[in-house]
């Protein structure tokens, strides 16, 4: 029988690990999901014992799931959890955890999963020191790396961290993680799509008219302004999370629910993504800077970093072509909400007489991801006893609703075991990534060529700068604002 396999963490002393990782792996470890004598193994520069970094990580823990995390539970899980210090910088540190690992494997294979809690400029170098101390030859066992966004700055610095991740490991080996794909609403657009025929025959342009996608943030930067002045929000968002919502909702059916497959389908859809023109950025795109930015720790007081964009995307091939795709996010906004509005065009003719002024929507479909998690259809119905007078009614599915005893899991839940059996299903390759930065950069490219031109600014609580309406409005269109945020109970 093989050993159990390793989870190195490196970064372990980071918010990261303690707030998300570890969190997710007691919750399998007491779900009983984890491979059976799994070990956890926390690296970081910090000087700790193995007693020392399970009292912290507990107390962390305990923070960020409550009553979920209980004591005997935690005692029998952290008997997984051990320490190494070590600089990542430093080779020979990688080589002495790799003699720690050995001693535990002894002769036998055994599988080791690295994921990288770290800073994303110190990505190249982990990776070089792990290919010198041997750690990713698969000979005794499977090797994997998790590797976090930012992946790269733009496309150019993308494709050299793939050039340099490729020099030690196999593609096969690599997984990029998103932790929105991890997400159980954003695998129910899957289920929505490919498991349901009363959606799928209209899944196109000749039924529907645009669709939108939002992400929506309440909070401001925060402790985070240093870092995400050097960022931004198409960054930060737009290159990664939007990117691939969007693949999901263009996708073809894919032959089979399977890694390749799956992904082959969404790249063909970044493909086919329209280029945007860096001389006329303005016409597809509008950004934005909450008021107050400038005074946010760490924040240059002439900065020009958006922290809200809309970008319109154009997919060119036979499903898509003409319908327009609306991609906004932002901070500091009314509400946290992720949604994707799919519009679907009106009735061709309207048979029934419509009051002056007022007009019949075509139906709508929401799929909110988050927070109230659910799915809404908007329908014309007859109001009764009043005529052949129409309103606008829904159909709701709320997750909490249908499961009511089964918690939705924290995305890293899903993705760590995914990683463990070698699913890479919603992990990201290298093609995806650099199709994605060659979307984004141009739009990025564009504004930086403008920086002379204040960005519109709007109030923190709004939906954006008054500039992203009026973009709307020339588009013949509106924005859908925090649409199940305002439903019947």
């Amino acid at each position: 029988m093989n050993p159990a396999p390793t989870v190195v963490i490196f970064g372990a002393s980071g918010d990261l690990t303690s707030r998300k990782l570890i969190p997710a792996l007691y919750d399998n470890f007491r779900k009983q999901r984890l491979p059976r004598g799994l070990r956890i193994v926390g690296v970081s520069r910090t000087a700790m014992t193995d007693d020392a970094f399970r009292d912290r990580l507990y107390e962390k823990a305990r923070a960020t799931l409550g009553d979920v995390c209980e004591r005997h539970v935690w005692d029998e899980f952290a008997k997984t959890v051990y320490y190494q210090p070590g600089d990542v910088g430093v080779p020979a540190d990688h080589s002495k955890l790799d003699e720690r690992l050995n001693a535990w494997e002894q002769t036998r294979s055994s599988g080791r999963l690295y994921y990288l809690a770290l800073a994303p400029q110190l990505y190249a170098q982990v990776v070089e020191h792990l290919g010198q101390a041997g750690m990713a030859h698969e000979e005794r066992g499977w090797r994997r790396i998790v590797l976090e966004k930012p992946f790269g700055q733009d496309l150019a610095s993308a494709r050299e961290l793939n050039r340099q991740v490729g020099a030690v490991f196999q593609e096969s080996q690599v997984y990029r993680i998103d932790h929105y794909l991890g997400k159980e609403t954003v695998q129910n657009l899957l289920a929505l799509r490919f498991a349901n025929t009363i959606f799928e025959p209209l899944w196109n342009r000749n039924y529907i008219e645009h669709i939108q996608i939002t992400v929506a943030e309440e909070v401001r930067v925060g402790t985070r302004g240093a870092h995400y002045d050097a960022v931004g929000v198409l960054r930060d968002m737009f290159q990664n999370h939007l990117s691939q919502i969007l693949t999901l909702i263009a996708m073809e059916p894919p032959t089979r629910f399977e890694a390749t497959a799956l992904r082959d389908e969404k790249v063909k859809v970044l493909d086919a993504i329209r280029v945007p023109d860096i001389e006329t950025v303005e016409t597809c795109s509008v950004l934005g800077q909450y008021a107050g930015y400038h005074n946010e720790p760490g924040v240059s007081p002439d900065s020009h970093t958006p922290t809200y964009a809309a970008v319109r995307l154009n997919v060119d091939n036979w499903r898509w072509q003409g319908i327009p795709f609306y991609l906004r996010s932002g901070k500091g906004m009314t509400a946290k909400t992720s949604e994707v509005i799919i519009q679907f065009l009106c009735p061709p003719h309207m048979i029934f007489n419509v009051p002056k002024g007022e007009t019949i929507r075509g139906n709508r479909l929401v799929v909110t991801l988050q927070p109230d998690e659910g799915i809404h259809v908007a329908f014309q119905t007859k109001i009764p006893d009043e005529g052949m007078i129409l309103k606008e009614s829904n159909l709701y599915f709320h997750y909490r609703d249908s499961y009511p005893v089964t918690a939705i899991p924290d995305a890293y839940e899903t993705l760590l075991l995914d990683v463990l059996e070698g699913d890479a299903s919603l992990f990201i390759r290298d093609d995806e990534i650099e199709l994605a930065w060659r979307v984004i950069d141009p739009i990025i490219a564009g504004w930086n060529a403008r920086t002379g031109e204040p960005l519109p600014t709007y109030e923190v609580g709004a939906w954006g700068p008054e500039r992203a309406d009026a973009f709307m409005r020339n588009e013949g269109r509106e924005w859908v604002n925090g649409a199940s945020l305002h439903h019947d109970p």
